[in-house]
Parts: structure tokens; C-alpha cells; sequence
């Protein structure tokens, strides 16, 4: 059975390695050329696999450009797991978004390269995809919070999730504006704090008791 699972886990890091090389080889030729002037065979011919190695790990093309989608979608769902105990729902995302800016948690700042800013500024597609990813990070967090609220009150957490969700895609909006303009990111960081306790404070009158975390 070890062995069975040595050569599984072998063949998943594999797997993984190859899903990052072509995202990152697409990637550069996405900023270098633009999304759209570039195909799938170009990605498959820089990186050395055939268009259906691609397609295969990528069936979007849009995909190769936002390839941790699965962590974004469930990144304020996770958050909201990873509370401490005392912490409100509220509190939580604030304090993690917090020690997000510091490099903990990436995915839910919005930091990239200034390279990559403008590719999805510039793409319609990106930017229609990445939409696409949002909502469904605003769908796994209202799961997450239907899933420890007792009272079990659809409409209330699907309002709890969309005003949290706005309060984060401000932000990430705000930090990839940044970016893409050039910011220093320790310029960028204290004005993403800042923001946030513009954004986070708005919602404690609402949600500042909001689903404490007991243990």
C-alpha cells in the first residue's frame, strides 16, 4: 500500500508541476502579446506539449491565466473556517485580510505583478471570467456561514456573504488598480489597510456579532 501511494502522490506533484509550468509560460506570453493574439497552440509550442496537454489541464483558456481559481473561489470561505475563537465573522475576514496584505494570504489582496493587472484590465474575457470566480467565492462563503448559522437562515446569510463579498472585491479592486499603476507595494499595503477599516467598519453595525466562533 505505501508503495501505491508513493507512486500516486508522485504522479500528483507531477501533474501539478506541469499545470504551473504552462500557466506560467502562458501567462508571460498573455502580458508579452496580449490575450487574444495568442492561441493555444502557441502556449502548447512554447512549452513544449501537444494542444491537447493543454486543453486537457486547462479547458478555458482563461484558466491559464487564473489557474488557483479553485483557492480564490474557496478563499473567504476558508477564512471564515479559520476564525478564532471570540471572533465574529466580521473580525475574522478583517484580521485575515489584515495579515493577507503581509503575504499569508495572497489570494485574497488581489497582488500580482503590474504585468498582470493590466492583462485582465485589458481583456474583457479576463475580466468576464474573473466575475465568473467571484460570484462563486461569494456562493461558497454564504455555504460557509448556512453551514454554521443554528438558525439556519437562507436570506440572512446570503445578505451576511453578499455584503462581506462587496467589501473584499472593493478592495481587491482597489489593490490591482494600484498595482497596475505601479505602486510600491508597502505604499500599497497601508492603503489597502486604511481601506479596510473604511470597508470592514461600514458592516459592524450589521454584522459586528455575527456568528462568533465559540471553540
Amino acid at each position: 500500500m505505501t508503495g501505491m501511494s508513493d507512486v500516486t502522490g508522485l504522479r500528483e506533484l507531477k501533474k501539478q508541476a506541469t499545470r504551473e509550468r504552462l500557466a506560467h509560460q502562458a501567462t508571460v506570453l498573455f502580458i508579452e502579446h496580449g490575450f487574444d493574439n495568442v492561441t493555444i497552440a502557441d502556449v502548447a509550442a512554447a512549452a513544449g506539449v501537444s494542444k491537447m496537454t493543454v486543453t486537457n489541464y486547462f479547458p478555458l483558456k482563461e484558466d491559464l491565466v487564473f489557474d488557483a481559481y479553485a483557492l480564490v473561489e474557496d478563499s473567504l470561505a476558508a477564512a471564515v473556517r479559520a476564525r478564532r475563537p471570540g471572533e465574529s465573522v466580521l473580525h475574522g475576514l478583517h484580521r485575515q485580510y489584515l495579515a493577507a496584505l503581509g503575504g499569508t494570504y495572497p489570494v485574497l489582496t488581489g497582488h500580482s505583478s503590474a504585468g498582470f493587472a493590466r492583462l485582465v484590465h485589458e481583456s474583457p474575457r479576463l475580466r468576464a471570467r474573473e466575475r465568473e470566480i467571484d460570484e462563486r467565492r461569494e456562493e461558497a462563503l454564504a455555504a460557509a456561514l448556512a453551514a454554521e448559522d443554528g438558525a439556519g437562515d437562507a436570506d440572512h446569510t446570503r445578505a451576511a456573504a453578499a455584503q462581506l463579498a462587496a467589501a473584499h472585491r472593493v478592495l481587491f479592486r482597489l489593490v490591482r488598480s494600484l498595482v497596475r499603476d505601479g505602486m510600491p507595494q508597502d505604499q500599497t499595503d497601508r492603503r489597502a489597510a486604511a481601506a479596510a477599516a473604511v470597508s470592514f467598519g461600514l458592516l459592524e453595525p450589521a454584522l459586528g456579532d455575527y456568528l462568533v466562533q465559540t471553540a
